[in-house]
């Protein structure tokens, strides 16, 4: 199928000029190009144009969960017929594996999965294998490695009708069985779920791993008769003669070849054993001997054992250092290199991505040196960001304010949109000091609510962003805050609820930068402006400002005692994209109209419960492991924080 762009609307302001100079680059073979597009003039639909127009797979690379869930609701509405997805880290809580040698304190991985996500994570990459029509938004985690695309197709599962043909991908009902075992579908005849099959006499019933189908197996005399696939809860069914079952992990070999690689990992260990022993280090010799061995059990009873991406250059037989295969490899591997990559709000994603791969190693290192891992666990990891350059197809890097990075890499070559199609201009801005600055923002926001209108505050702190939030609701301001430990999917959902007016104020720190689309929120305010630093410097502020373009009375707030350096760059930019938008309306005769945007219901909302009151999006169990956590790695502070959070949960 082809991208077919559905839209209530055409292309209007800076849009048409935009598209056309960013498609006419790709075609002439650009590979690097910036696309700079102010808050508010439409920058989702003017990649949605260009997606279309160009008729390549697509992966857009967003630095957070929350606005990758904007990016995804808005490219599915505009991409109906085709293959959209959400690709992001699936862990709700993620405690890695780690060492501490000074305290000689090991701590165990621990980790709650979100299975709502892993089913998307799965369908995303199973559609990458067989379409060329689609859209994968992702966070930065889509450098990490995921596992080889060649072994994750190969050891897909081809079932066919008829008789025992292992090389067709007929089978008998044993080896089926088999078979599904080791693609890591589990059997449960009682909770039937995605990633598991039942037996029901002649018939086995498969729950894909995406959620989506169900798969039943009719055999006939040991013969597959019959393939039905039905969705759940749906009677209606389709009949295949023959049906590709992929794996429901990404972390599985072919058979043929575990052996070899558990071989490859015990020539590593008997090494690594002498280098210990020679080093007179006997206590992490036999450490990294009993570990090791068991999880070598796992694999040959199983093909599977935990941790067992720790193997993966041995199961994938790379060379050491070789690079680990991420999700730009499946982009790569199935379409020939011939792909368009967004990296949106590139700004603040291009420094995530080169940070990754260095703390990873570091913690790593560690575990190899104690004994815990064998060395070659150290492939285990993201892409570093060379790495991750050689991977690119042609990108356009997203933001409104590109950072000196994608400029030079570009060559310079930057399209810019800063006109809106609604003719609105960039927000006026006052400065306030900061002596009674709560006092004055209450006032500020009693004004904004009157006239139903919504507020951002931004803070420099979590601790403060839900102390100022407690503060406004003792005083009957129906308030909520959004930060990092707010649960992924609810987070979309806490956005929709302001801009419904279940709240009036929404307090954060950097969930409210980059990307958000609020119409309703006219006031921004600013806590603390004058902070120089990374949450106060041209770039942020910038970003912060544009919260407020997208309401035709749109006004931020900066309480600040003097004029730093960073506040005088973001004023003079806002006023040169200000002075531009002004003439270009005069010049046309516009004049500013609001911004009108569907509320939208956050699709997974349901499956992960609506936050109907404050503390909702809190899980006690998951807090009090945290904390355990941190004060197990000394990071007291942190400790303290989910301890006050945990007694606030208490009271409610």
């Amino acid at each position: 199928m082809k991208f077919r762009l559905k839209a209530k609307f055409k292309p209007r302001g800076d849009q048409p000029k935009t598209i056309k100079q960013l498609v006419n680059n790709l075609r002439q073979g650009v590979k690097n190009q910036v696309f700079l597009g102010v808050t508010g003039s439409g920058k989702t639909f003017t990649m949605a144009n260009v997606i279309e127009k160009m008729q390549k797979p697509t992966l857009v690379i967003s630095p957070n969960k929350t606005l990758a869930a904007q990016l995804y609701q808005e490219f599915k509405e505009f991409f109906p017929y085709n293959a959209v997805h959400y690709f992001v880290s699936y862990y709700d809580y993620y405690q890695p594996e780690a060492y501490i040698p000074q305290t000689d304190t090991y701590i165990e991985k621990d980790a709650k999965i979100n299975e709502e996500i892993d089913r998307l994570r799965h369908s995303a990459v199973q559609d990458i294998t067989t379409r060329k029509d689609i859209v994968v938004v992702a966070s930065v985690s889509c450098i990490y490695n995921i596992g080889s695309p060649e072994n994750y197709k190969n050891i897909s599962l081809k079932i066919t009708t008829g008789g025992e043909n292992k090389e067709r991908g007929e089978y008998n009902r044993k080896n089926l069985l088999s078979l599904l075992a080791n693609l890591q579908y589990q059997r449960n005849d009682v909770f039937f779920k995605p990633g598991s099959f039942r037996v029901r006499g002649e018939v086995i019933e498969i729950y894909t791993i995406t959620g989506k189908k169900i798969l039943k197996i009719e055999f006939n005399k040991n013969k597959i008769n019959k393939i039905l696939e039905y969705e759940p809860n749906l009677k209606s069914h389709k009949l295949y003669q023959s049906y590709e079952l992929f794996p429901a992990q990404f972390w599985v070999a072919p058979q043929d070849r575990i052996n070899l690689a558990i071989n490859n990992i015990k020539l590593e260990l008997e090494e690594r054993l002498k280098e210990l022993k020679k080093q007179k280090r006997f206590l992490e010799a036999e450490r990294l001997e009993q570990r090791t061995n068991y999880d070598l059990e796992m694999l040959k009873e199983t093909g599977w054992c935990h941790g067992i991406e720790n193997y993966s250059r041995h199961l994938e037989f790379r060379k050491p250092g070789q690079p680990p295969f991420s999700l730009i490899d499946y982009f790569r591997y199935f379409n020939r290199e011939n792909f368009l990559i967004f990296i949106d709000e590139s700004h603040i994603s291009i420094p995530q991505i080169k940070a990754m791969s260095i703390q990873d190693k570091i913690r790593k290192q560690t575990l190899i040196d104690f004994g815990f891992r064998l060395p070659s666990a150290i492939d285990n990891r993201p892409l570093t960001f060379s790495e991750f350059e050689k991977r690119q197809s042609q990108t356009i890097y997203v933001s409104a304010t590109p950072a000196k990075f994608e400029k030079e890499k570009s060559k310079n070559i930057i399209v810019e949109q800063l006109i809106r199609p609604t003719g609105l201009l960039e927000p006026k801005i006052e400065i306030k000091k900061t002596k009674n600055q709560i006092k004055d923002l209450i006032e500020e926001i009693k004004k904004e609510v009157e006239q139903k209108q919504r507020v951002l505050v931004l803070t420099i702190t979590k601790r403060l962003a839900e102390e100022i939030a407690d503060y406004l609701i003792e005083r009957k301001i129906k308030t909520q805050y959004l930060h990092s430990e707010v649960k992924t999917l609810q987070r979309p959902e806490v956005l929709k609820n302001l801009r419904e007016g279940k709240y009036d104020v929404l307090v954060g720190i950097n969930l409210l930068r980059e990307g958000i689309d609020l119409p309703e929120v006219s006031l921004i305010a600013i806590l603390d402006a004058d902070k120089e630093g990374f949450l106060r410097n041209e770039t942020t502020l910038i970003q912060i400002m544009g919260r407020a373009a997208r309401n035709i009375n749109g006004r931020v707030l900066l309480y600040a005692d003097k004029k730093t350096l960073s506040i005088k760059k973001a004023i003079k930019e806002i006023n040169r994209r200000r002075k531009i938008q002004e003439e270009y309306n005069k010049k046309h005769k516009i004049k500013p109209k609001p911004i009108i945007k569907d509320i939208r219901d956050w699709e997974f909302s349901k499956k992960e419960g609506v936050v109907s009151e404050f503390w909702l999006v809190r899980d006690k169990k998951l807090l009090e492991k945290e904390m355990k956590a941190a004060a197990s790695r000394l990071d007291f502070e942190r400790a303290a924080e989910i301890r006050d959070l945990i007694k606030k949960i208490d009271k409610t």
